[in-house]
């Protein structure tokens, strides 16, 4: 296990930093366009979120979704370790998950040992779940596969939830693309001249 989040963390560590230095010019310029606005709070939000081993931090995030800036606005904590590029979703102090592994309220099940899986991991700017999200799976879904990865994660797993999230937003906006402005024919649009339904 040990040799595993070295690796992980090295990962993280690497690329992470190869996409922060790819990603800054995007950051900044979305930042200045954010800046002209004004908007109220600033151009960062900040929200205290749950890390490895329980520890809380404040994670700031661009307030802009376009071109998914506001996930790589989060590369700096990932550098920082406080995430990680694949993970559990980073929760806050009052998300009922942070009390138990199962995403049920504390209680008799609540211990320690229920949190466990969830303490032992960065959470991460991507996961098992995220990409999945669009799979019409049950409201409680997600959980499980957070802590799925949990239970299995190895850097296979993470270079292949990594591959997904580039591929996911790369085809659909090749798919709008590509069906923009495109016309869609009826069945009677193609039917030969002189054919009659009642035939």
């Amino acid at each position: 296990m040990q040799t595993q989040m070295t690796a992980k963390r090295a990962l993280d560590l690497a690329l992470g930093s190869v996409l922060l230095v790819l990603a800054a010019p995007l950051l900044a310029a979305g930042a200045v366009a954010l800046a002209a606005r004004r908007p109220p709070g600033g151009v960062l939000t900040r929200s205290v979120r749950i890390g490895l081993a329980g520890r809380p931090f404040v994670l700031r995030t661009l307030r802009t979704r376009r071109l998914r800036l506001d996930l790589l606005s989060r590369l700096p904590h990932v550098v920082r370790g406080e995430l990680s590029l694949v993970g559990p979703e980073p929760l806050t102090p009052d998300d009922e998950r942070t009390r138990t592994a199962d995403g049920a309220t504390g209680g008799a099940g609540g211990g320690a040992g229920a949190r466990h899986w969830r303490q032992e991991l960065r959470p991460g700017l991507t996961g098992l779940a995220q990409i999945r999200s669009r799979s019409g799976m049950p409201w409680d879904e997600p959980a499980l596969l957070d802590q799925h990865y949990a239970e299995h994660h190895w850097l296979g797993l993470d270079l292949t939830i990594l591959a997904a999230a580039v591929h996911i937003p790369l085809r659909a906006a090749v798919d709008g693309l590509t069906h923009r402005g495109k016309a869609h024919l009826s069945d009677t649009d193609h039917r030969l001249r002189g054919y009659s339904a009642a035939e």
